[in-house]
């Protein structure tokens, strides 16, 4: 099934993200595709913020690569950003695996990076800019 959210401005963002969560069901695994500056990690903070992880936790993993937030429920979720990642080993090198496999909310940025190792059953949305600056998320399950 195709499921598509449209996200007209910034304002909007929270009321996408809660769509988003209603919508992805028991899906752990989630992927983001999408280029420079579509507003992947905004949308992330969008669903950190609906999940009760606090406001000042929530920052791009650009450098460290992952991050873990605490949700308002007391799970764990996590936060990979793999846009410096140049070789597999450095996402094996990080414990990627334990990670999506434990159970938690994993969200991935730049998953290209590491496509090889990404699990099939990960969910692949893909968020598209549009001419009027709105984004398209888009996903198949």
């Amino acid at each position: 099934m195709k499921h598509t959210i449209e996200i007209k401005s910034l304002v909007d963002l929270d009321r996408a993200a809660g769509e988003f969560l209603n919508e992805i069901g028991d899906h752990k695994l989630i992927a983001f595709y999408a280029p420079m500056g579509a507003g992947k990690t905004t949308f992330t903070t969008a669903i950190c913020h609906r999940l009760g992880v606090r406001d000042d936790a929530v920052s791009s993993p650009t450098f460290s690569i992952i991050n873990e937030y605490k949700r308002g429920d007391g799970q764990p979720m996590f936060h990979f950003d793999f846009y410096r990642i140049s070789k597999l080993e450095e996402a094996l090198d990080i414990g990627f695996y334990d990670y999506i496999d434990s159970g938690a909310l994993c969200i991935m940025e730049w998953p290209e990076n590491i496509e090889e190792l990404i699990p099939d059953d990960t969910l692949r949305v893909h968020i598209k800019v549009n001419p009027d600056e709105s984004r398209t998320l888009c996903w198949e399950d």
